[in-house]
């Protein structure tokens, strides 16, 4: 469907289309956790690439080219539920040799060569327990959202 708004042709975001957004996301206490502005741009990606979370994806299908939006989206949404698989204990001799103290994050490398965050939530002589979970996994994210630019 084709629309035409103030002279403005629009056609609502699809599947395959390049987008570019403007949006701040809090939690639900207020805190900003992210943000286009942080980045100095808007964010740009390419719908339904699996480039952004889906609830992220599915809010902005169907908004139009200068059209804003406010979503909450539950855990499930955004990054699923804390999972205790993804809690695990490391000798201590398998980690780098800095200070390491609990609420530290360190990068980790997967066998596959990509990079996850983890978080350091115990230190002992003998070994370290890491957290795995995203940082914002088991949290209600809220997104103000608003349609910069759209590329059919």
């Amino acid at each position: 469907m084709f629309f035409a708004i103030n002279g403005v042709d629009t056609t609502p975001i699809k599947n395959g289309d390049k987008v570019k957004v403007e949006y701040v996301g809090t939690l639900d206490d207020g805190t900003v956790f992210d943000s286009s502005e942080v980045h100095g741009k808007p964010l740009e990606f390419e719908v339904g690439t699996k480039q952004v979370i889906k609830g992220f994806e599915d809010a902005i299908i169907g908004m139009e080219k200068g059209e804003e939006k406010f979503v909450r989206l539950e855990s499930s949404e955004a990054y699923g539920n804390p999972s205790e698989q993804l809690i695990k204990q490391v000798p201590r001799d398998k980690m780098p040799p800095a200070k390491l103290k609990p609420g530290m994050m360190l990068g980790v490398s997967l066998a596959n060569g990509a990079q996850v965050p983890a978080k350091i939530t115990e230190v002992t002589d003998t070994e370290v327990t890491i957290d795995l979970n995203h940082p914002l996994a088991g949290k209600a994210l809220n997104f103000k959202i608003k349609v910069v630019d759209i590329d059919s």
